[in-house]
Order: C-alpha cells, then sequence, then structure tokens
C-alpha cells in the first residue's frame, strides 16, 4: 500500500499518509514510525482534522469504508483545488456497492484516483501469530444480560466477522471453517442466542470469504486451510489460573500497558529518569525467554549476563577498571570502539534481569508457589475441599485477589460445591466480598452456557480421599521440568486433534461441508495428502530453544526469524469469542513447532487474569 506510488516522475517524491482513528489503530499494531518513513511518507494526517492544501503531492488514504470516510476524501478531492495532487484509496474491508457508487457518481474525482482497491487489514497483530478483532466487551456483549438478538448484537457479530476475514484474507487462505456446536436444548431463546455464538459467527465468516473467493481475482478456490472458532466458555480455567511462564509473569504481576513496561534508571548524581521499554518480537531476549518457565528465564538470564561479561572485551576492561586494575592507552582505545554496543547490550540484559528479579520477590512476597501448587492440584484432581478449606485457613495474608482466582478454579472444577449457601460460606471463610461472589457465580454461568452438561456428568457430592478428586485436565506423558507447569488450555487438545482428523464432526460441524469433489482429508500434516499445494513459507521459530552465550542470542534469533523458511503443512486458526489468554498464546508458538503447521491465534481480546475477572463481574447472569 506505502509503495502504491511508484510512476517514475514519483519515484523518490515524498507522499501523505492519511488515516481514520481505526486504521491508526491498525497501522500502530502492524509496523512502526521509521517503517512508514522508509516509505517516502513524510506526513501522517487524520482523516477528520482540518488539513492544509499541498496540491504538488501525492496523498494514500487507509480508511474503513464507511459512508462519513468517503465523504470526507471526496470533499478533499472534489472541486477545483483539491488537497492532494493524486489520491490512493486504500479501504481496510470489502466496500460496500453503493459506497462504490457514490464516489463514481463525483466526476471530478475520478480523473484524480490513482487507486481504489480493498485493503484486508481490519485486525491487530499482536505478534507474527496472534491477531485481536478489538472487541474488548464481547464477552458482556454477547452473554450478558442484555445479550439477545439485537441490532447491536448483530452488528458486533458481523464487525466481528469482517475483521476475522481481512486476518484469512489477507494471507490468501481459504479454509475449513468449523465451529463449537451445541446440542438440542430446551432452553430459552436467550440462552440459545448465547450458545450459538460461534455458529452464527462462523456462518457470518463464510459468507464474506466466500464473496471474497468469487470476486478476487488469483483467489484459492479450494480450501487452504483451518478455521476453529470457539468461546470462553470452553475453557473458564486458563483465564484465572497462574501461568508461570515469563510473558504471562510480566503481565500478570507487572502493572504494564499492553507491551509497555515503565521502569526507573539511576542517572550519575542520583538522579532517576524514567524510561520505557516494548517487550515485543523485535526485542531478541524476550523472544527466545517469553515462553519459558520464570524460573528458567531468571536462571538463563544470569547466564547470559555471566557469559557475556567474561567474552565481550569492552565488558571485561569496564569489569577490571572498577577493580582498580590498570588500563593501558591500546586497551582503553578497544574499550571505547566495543562502548557503544556494549551499553546498549547491557541495557537489553539488565532490563530483563531487573524485571525477572521484580517478578521473583513479588512471587516469593504474595507466597504463590503455595497458590500455584494448590491451582495446579485442583485442575489434576489432586486436590478439594479439604485442602481448599485447610489453605484459606492457613493463609489468611494471601491477597484476597488470589484466594478469589483459587476459588473460582475450585468452582470450575467442583460446581457442585457451590451450591445452595456453599460457596457463600467459602466466601465467607476466604473473607472476600459479595462483589468477588458476582465473579465466581458468573464463571459458573459461563460454563453453563454449554447444555451439552448433563445432571449425568455432575461430580460426586461426597468427599472421598480414597479415590482421585475430580480432573478438569488428564496428565501429559511428557515430564515437565517445573512442577507448576503441569497445566496446559483446553484449546491445546483440540488443536492436535483436528490437526490429526480426530475432531468430532457432531460437536465441531463444518460450515462449508465438502463435497466430494473436495474432501477433507484425515490428516492435514505436512506429510499428508493436502487439498492444496504445500507452501513454503516465512514460519515463526521462537517456540525452540535457542540459546545464546552473549545474551544477544538476540541477533541470532532475530535473524533466524527473518531467514528460517520452513515447508509446513496448512495453517490452522483458531478464533476464542470473549477473550484469549497468555497460556493460549503460548500453546500456539509451541503446537507450530509440534506440528509443523503454522498455528495463529485470534480473539476478541487478549485478557490477563485482573482484566478477565473485571469483565466477568459485569457479567450478569439474566434472571429466569
Amino acid at each position: 500500500m506505502l509503495r502504491s506510488i511508484e510512476t517514475n516522475d514519483s519515484k523518490t517524491a515524498w507522499k501523505i499518509l492519511i488515516m481514520d482513528k481505526f486504521t491508526v489503530k491498525v497501522m500502530g499494531f502492524s509496523c512502526k514510525m521509521a517503517d512508514i518513513t522508509d516509505q517516502g511518507i513524510s506526513l501522517v494526517e487524520d482523516l477528520y482534522k482540518r488539513r492544509e492544501p499541498l496540491p504538488s503531492m501525492d496523498a494514500i488514504y487507509f480508511i474503513q469504508p464507511l459512508k462519513e470516510n468517503v465523504i470526507f476524501f471526496l470533499s478533499d478531492m472534489s472541486g477545483r483545488c483539491p488537497l492532494y495532487r493524486k489520491a490512493y484509496v486504500f479501504f481496510s474491508s470489502p466496500i460496500p456497492k453503493e459506497l462504490t457508487s457514490y464516489v463514481k457518481n463525483d466526476a471530478s474525482v475520478i480523473p484524480r484516483i490513482g487507486a481504489l482497491r480493498e485493503m484486508n487489514l481490519e485486525y491487530f497483530a499482536i505478534d507474527s501469530q496472534a491477531f485481536t478483532t478489538d472487541h474488548e466487551m464481547a464477552l458482556e456483549e454477547f452473554y450478558g444480560e442484555t445479550a439477545t438478538n439485537t441490532r447491536k448484537y448483530n452488528e458486533c457479530l458481523h464487525t466481528m466477522a469482517t475483521r476475522i476475514a481481512t486476518a484469512i484474507a489477507s494471507l490468501k487462505e481459504l479454509p475449513y471453517v468449523r465451529y463449537r456446536a451445541v446440542k438440542a436444548t430446551s432452553s430459552s431463546n436467550t440462552t440459545d442466542t448465547r450458545s450459538l455464538v460461534p455458529k452464527k459467527l462462523a456462518d457470518a465468516i463464510w459468507e464474506i470469504l466466500y464473496k471474497v473467493k468469487t470476486s478476487v481475482p488469483d483467489y484459492p478456490q479450494k480450501e487452504t486451510c483451518d478455521l476453529l472458532i470457539v468461546d470462553r466458555s470452553i475453557d473458564q480455567i486458563a483465564p484465572v489460573i497462574h501461568e508461570w511462564t515469563y510473558d504471562a509473569m510480566c503481565h500478570d504481576l507487572l502493572d504494564m500497558d499492553g507491551n509497555k513496561y515503565v521502569y526507573e534508571v539511576q542517572k550519575p548524581g542520583g538522579a532517576v529518569e524514567r524510561k520505557e521499554a516494548l517487550l515485543e518480537d523485535n526485542d531478541p531476549v524476550w523472544l527466545e525467554l517469553r515462553n519459558t518457565h520464570i524460573a528458567d528465564a531468571s536462571e538463563r538470564l544470569h547466564e547470559k549476563m555471566n557469559n557475556f561479561v567474561s567474552k565481550n572485551k569492552a565488558a571485561q576492561l569496564h569489569q577490571s577498571s572498577r577493580d582498580g586494575a590498570e588500563i593501558s592507552t591500546k586497551d582503553l582505545q578497544k574499550m571505547v570502539q566495543a562502548l557503544p554496543q556494549y551499553t546498549e547490550q547491557v541495557e537489553k540484559l539488565s532490563l530483563h534481569v531487573e524485571i525477572a528479579g521484580k517478578i521473583n520477590k513479588m512471587i516469593r512476597e504474595m507466597g504463590l508457589r503455595d497458590v500455584g501448587q494448590l491451582e495446579q492440584d485442583l485442575v489434576f484432581g489432586d486436590a478439594g475441599a479439604k485442602e481448599v478449606i485447610n489453605f484459606l485457613r492457613a493463609k489468611q495474608d494471601t491477597s484476597p485477589e488470589n484466594k478469589l482466582r483459587m476459588l473460582m478454579i475450585y468452582a470450575a472444577t467442583n460446581p457442585e460445591k457451590f451450591e445452595g449457601d456453599k460457596g457463600v460460606k467459602l466466601m465467607q471463610l476466604a473473607k472476600l466480598s459479595p462483589e468477588d461472589m458476582k465473579a465466581v457465580n458468573n464463571l459458573l454461568y459461563l460454563g453453563q452456557i454449554d447444555p451439552k452438561k448433563t445432571s449425568g456428568e455432575n461430580f460426586s457430592l461426597k468427599f472421598d480421599t480414597q479415590k482421585k478428586k475430580q480432573a478438569a485436565r488428564k496428565e501429559k506423558s511428557e515430564e515437565e521440568t517445573w512442577a507448576l507447569s503441569r497445566f496446559y488450555p483446553l484449546i491445546e487438545e483440540l488443536i492436535e486433534k483436528l490437526s490429526k482428523g480426530d475432531l468430532p464432526k457432531d460437536e465441531y460441524p463444518c460450515v462449508n461441508e465438502p463435497t466430494a469433489t473436495t474432501p477433507v482429508p484425515q490428516n492435514r500434516t505436512s506429510g499428508s495428502q493436502t487439498a492444496a499445494p504445500v507452501r513454503s513459507r516465512r514460519t515463526a521459530t521462537w517456540a525452540k530453544s535457542r540459546s545464546s552465550d552473549d545474551g544477544m542470542s538476540s541477533e541470532s534469533v532475530l535473524r533466524n526469524v527473518a531467514a528460517d523458511f520452513k515447508k509446513m503443512g496448512q495453517r490452522i486458526f483458531v478464533f476464542i469469542v470473549g477473550g484469549a489468554t497468555r497460556s493460549e498464546l503460548r500453546v500456539i508458538h509451541t503446537l507450530t513447532s509440534k506440528l509443523k503447521r503454522e498455528v495463529i491465534l485470534g480473539s476478541t481480546s487478549i485478557d490477563d487474569p485482573p482484566k478477565f475477572i473485571t469483565k466477568l463481574k459485569m457479567l450478569t447472569k439474566p434472571v429466569a
């Protein structure tokens, strides 16, 4: 899009980029300002603000296909004195025919349009394997008290479908669209509306992609990948359990703004300077350590720092000067030459050492290891009422939030323990507020949206010490290095089954069920016969362990990510309505390596536990 103006007379000319509020945000997730200026953009303007005429320059419009946006664009370019020489217009999603006609009817504008195209880009890239549709309130809008088949509900569903479709279309994919189905129920229409969200979304996405397939030249005509749509009710534990990876701990415990971490640096003379760091893909230390257990990340960071000092000449000299050793002129010259690189590398390493140290201190002070152990035991059926009550009595200094999260996991694994006034007594024992009780009740309600749960699946009300207590997860055969890393989100099982062709069709039907001429292969992996040719594509590689000695595995990891092209099987897209978690993000990265298929996670938002609990409290159970 930014390179669209490359005629002979304007190859080196500067251009203007004009966006609306939404596309500014999309662009912000996709690239940095430096990337934009590198493409010859000298000025970025707001479509809605008054702008200075620059009739000698070309303008690129990146806007949503909305009537008000088209009106603003036409007023810029129509009449005797347009604001710019030529306009190259890119719409973020498919444009309605009536708006196209609106443009065509303005005769003065037509000769001034250099391009009028649909650009599928209405999603927010979290990293190279995850995106959101920016529907922060999806949980309330689709599953809350007022969630009914209203105009607002349908508009939200359509917008979400459009944004998911743009993510898939931008990668030139045509998926088999599968969704989590619900069995027939005698429930009210309100409940049906909630439980049918995955199906309605799947239908809407396929309708949009079918139009793209039939209207865009060179678009795949046969299915090339898989898309699975589920909602948050599929796994109520993942959003609240303590996830022990470096990435999850940063977002759970630190006061971060998205991926931005603010910290203080002591300057010479005692002054304190506030700095900002972005924990994202282009930070090689972050890339290497984000999916490792916090204890492992801490160990590796200290190893990196020690190795860096022992191998880097400037660091050694710096150290020896501190020790009072005499430095020769030759050594001083070497030190000056190496210092800029040394400073940058040590800053990066020091930042992560500081973050990991801060997290480990919080883990100790908050007693999180005991909390985490009980959480894992509840999930895997190794703990029950006795252990929960003993914990609440013995660990009264545990923070209210951590007690609430533990009780939410207990409620998700043993809902019968919260029937009648049992839940109230537990909350009183934990000294939690009625507002916190609302979070537990709403979590139970969210889990009951699926009417497939029958009374026959209820757990025993008797506490039996001889039998293994109710387990929400099966133990995996692979041994974990760390005791607190046993937990895995349920989408891991679903993706593995989907990849093998073992996902039950009655529970996860396909919207575009293949005909006899386009069968779904039972196992669409890199070694199987696929519905479309296996492509060589850029693939994420950070799921693998790639350690380095210098602490800048950095350069090597980033270089490998950029250059590592592998033949992978067909992509798998998974979309979660109601918010995804850090543990689900981790699974996406690890499964890409394990299955040899690029897995991409989409969701309405990425929620850390405090944020999810806040949203859950707003989700009011409807009155029967």
